[in-house]
C-alpha cells in the first residue's frame, strides 16, 4: 500500500497476524484496507495523531453503546476523532432506545476486542453500525483494528458498505 503520516500502510489481507480473530476473519480476501503496526501505549486517538502525524479529522472512532429496552443491545458509532458523538441527542433518536456508554470490560467481552482498539469490522452481524456523515465522505482515515498494536486505514465507502451500517448526519458535533 502506502504511506500515511508517518505510518508504513501494509495490505491488512495479507497481514492478518496483525489483527485480532473477529477482525481477521472479517477481512480475509478483501482488498482495499490497511493495516500499520503500531505502538501500543499510542493507541489512544490524541497521543496516536500527534506521534504519527494524522490529523484527528483523518481518524475515525468506534463507540459502543448500550441499549436500554431496544431492539438490539449493542449499538456502534462512528465518529471523527476530531469530534464527539452526540449520544443523547441524534444517537439515541436514531436507535430509538436510550442509550449509555458501554461498560469497558462488557464491550471487550461482547466485541472479542481490546478496550480501545475496537472496530466495527468483525462485530457481531446484528449490531448496527450508524456511521457520522462525516466519516462516510472520508477518502482515507485510520480506525481501530480489534488489537492496540495495530490500526487499520479504510475508506469511509468501505465502512458504509458494512452490514447494518447506516449513514447518520449530525452524530458528531
Amino acid at each position: 500500500m502506502e504511506a500515511f503520516g508517518s505510518l508504513e500502510v501494509l495490505s491488512a489481507n495479507e497481514h492478518l497476524e496483525l489483527l485480532v480473530e473477529p477482525v481477521a476473519k472479517a477481512l480475509a480476501g478483501v482488498d482495499g484496507v490497511g493495516v500499520t503496526e503500531i505502538d501500543p501505549s499510542l493507541s489512544d486517538t490524541a497521543a496516536f495523531c500527534e506521534h504519527y502525524g494524522i490529523g484527528l479529522a483523518q481518524a475515525a472512532n468506534c463507540i459502543v453503546l448500550k441499549t436500554k429496552g431496544g431492539e438490539y443491545p449493542y449499538v456502534a458509532l462512528m465518529v471523527l476523532g476530531s469530534t464527539h458523538a452526540d449520544v443523547n441527542g441524534v444517537a439515541r433518536y436514531a436507535i430509538g432506545a436510550k442509550v449509555s456508554f458501554a461498560p469497558m470490560e462488557e464491550a471487550v467481552v461482547a466485541t472479542g476486542m481490546e478496550h480501545g482498539a475496537v472496530t466495527p469490522i468483525g462485530l457481531p452481524p446484528a449490531w448496527p453500525i450508524l456511521i457520522d456523515k462525516a466519516v462516510a465522505d472520508s477518502s482515507r482515515l485510520v480506525i481501530g483494528s480489534g488489537v492496540r498494536s495495530s490500526k487499520l486505514v479504510v475508506s469511509g465507502a468501505f465502512l458504509v458498505a458494512l452490514p447494518n451500517a447506516r449513514i447518520i448526519d449530525g452524530l458528531a458535533k
